[in-house]
């Protein structure tokens, strides 16, 4: 047996371990609260963030996507899964050829001009090579890591243990949805004939736009495990942090659009906001523009559900109660009472806040990035225990996620803004119609079925 195989035998080993410490940490506050022991929620906290940070796997991935959603884990819990990184072991060579002989056959060398054997880049469930094309192009090629469907399913299972654990202590929030959701999008994530589907959706969006780049597939040389495409150069979002004011603007102003634009013109979002997902082209020393650079996490909506997005804009504007509740309707959202309309109400108009300001400024004033949120998070959980649950839609989970980890980017990047005027330029002369002709092109040109 090789080193690769025994690293991946022992990826099995640390699952189970992981499985056994999750259990543990789910039996100790059982048993606390249970006997009624005075739990100590940062503590557990802690406990449960050390017994999955082991795993070093897709269920990092879920971590931080938990972290963003207000109260589907205590704030304790959230904070600290936040922290944990979304980083596998990487392949080495050996094993590296053995997969890419898997994926394109035994003469899968000769069909690049160059491949480096070392990766560039890892992340949860694949890693990223350089290589060329005969012609000289450069290219990028994310290779998935061996048997991550039986991970993805095993993260899965130890996700429903801290959610029923959740449940079982406080029920402000039904997770049931939230866990449909999540399941569906990393299940989705394992095929990339998908993601090469959605990159070239984003392609047909972005094809002439001068500050939003997207890669070009390269289909003979990509599988369901292998997506070779064009390769984007770049420097990471962070490295512009100390950037002059205006050239973080012109940044934060490519993420605006980059987001909302899909979104109010075919009904489609980037539902993970990573700062690895993103990189920055620049021309004469400055920046220029924006490289989207995975399309893994994609969530198509139908252009109803576009409509009541923005219908929730202009009735908090408006301070019209009835469409707001008739778009939260809309969403998907059933059985609102005033109290809890009341608590949705309070977190929409921090989501939609900047939105709503017409003037100049941050995202968030006096809010660190790994802060964003936390303090109306609690404000609506205290509502919703004494007055829930509230049951969350699916489609509510990756709108609401990525909206909190962009308004992150934008906190990073201490940008100022007048985000109502942007986000008010991006859906004027929205009209149902023009969005459901405009969906069936894109879509259909990009070979990605509408969505229900």
């Amino acid at each position: 047996m090789t080193s690769e195989d025994n690293r991946f035998s022992a990826r099995a080993a640390r699952y189970a371990k992981v499985g056994a410490n999750v259990g543990s940490v789910a039996a100790k506050v059982a048993g606390q609260r249970l006997f009624g022991i005075e739990a100590d929620d940062k503590a557990q906290a802690a406990e449960l963030a050390a017994a999955l940070g082991g795993l070093k796997g897709p269920l990092m991935k879920v971590a931080q996507l938990l972290s963003t959603i207000p109260e589907a884990l205590p704030p304790e819990y959230a904070r600290e899964l936040s922290q944990l990184q979304s980083q596998a072991p990487p392949m080495g060579p050996a094993f590296v050829r053995r997969r890419m002989q898997a994926e394109l056959g035994p003469d899968w060398r000769s069909r690049f001009g160059s491949f480096e054997e070392q990766s560039t880049a890892s992340a949860s469930l694949g890693q990223v090579h350089r290589a060329t094309s005969h012609d000289g192009r450069a290219l990028a090629a994310k290779l998935q890591y061996p048997d991550m469907q039986s991970a993805v399913e095993a993260d899965l299972t130890q996700l429903k243990v801290v959610f029923a654990l959740h449940a079982r202590f406080d029920s402000a929030v039904d997770t049931s949805e939230i866990m449909k959701e999540i399941g569906a999008r990393l299940r989705e994530e394992l095929d990339y004939t998908l993601e090469a589907r959605h990159t070239r959706l984003y392609h047909a969006i972005f094809r002439t736009d001068p500050v939003i780049r997207v890669p070009e597939i390269e289909p003979d040389l990509s599988t369901r495990r292998l997506l070779t495409m064009s390769w984007l150069e770049g420097r990471p979002l962070l490295s512009h942090k100390d950037d002059s004011l205006a050239d973080r603007n012109r940044i934060a102003q490519a993420m605006f659009q980059a987001w909302w634009h899909p979104f109010s013109h075919v009904g489609v979002i980037h539902g993970d906001p990573h700062l690895g997902n993103y990189s920055i082209f620049s021309e004469d020393g400055h920046p220029r523009g924006l490289n989207l650079l995975d399309y893994g996490c994609i969530r198509t909506f139908p252009p109803r559900f576009v409509e009541g997005v923005i219908d929730l804009y202009r009735g908090l504007l408006a301070n019209d109660q009835p469409r707001i509740v008739a778009a939260y309707e809309s969403w998907g959202f059933r059985g609102l009472t005033k109290d809890l309309i009341e608590a949705m109400t309070m977190w929409a108009r921090f989501i939609y806040g900047p939105l709503l300001d017409d003037r100049e400024r941050t995202i968030a004033e006096d809010t660190k990035p790994g802060e964003y949120g936390r303090r109306e998070a609690f404000a609506v959980h205290k509502i919703l225990k004494e007055k829930g649950p509230v049951k969350v839609p699916r489609e509510f989970v990756f709108m609401d996620r990525a909206a909190i980890g962009l308004g992150g980017v934008f906190l990073h990047l201490a940008a100022k803004q007048n985000w109502y005027r942007l986000f008010n330029e991006t859906i004027d002369g929205f009209d149902l119609e023009t969005v459901t002709a405009r969906q069936k092109a894109v879509f259909g040109e990009a070979g990605v079925p509408l969505p229900g």
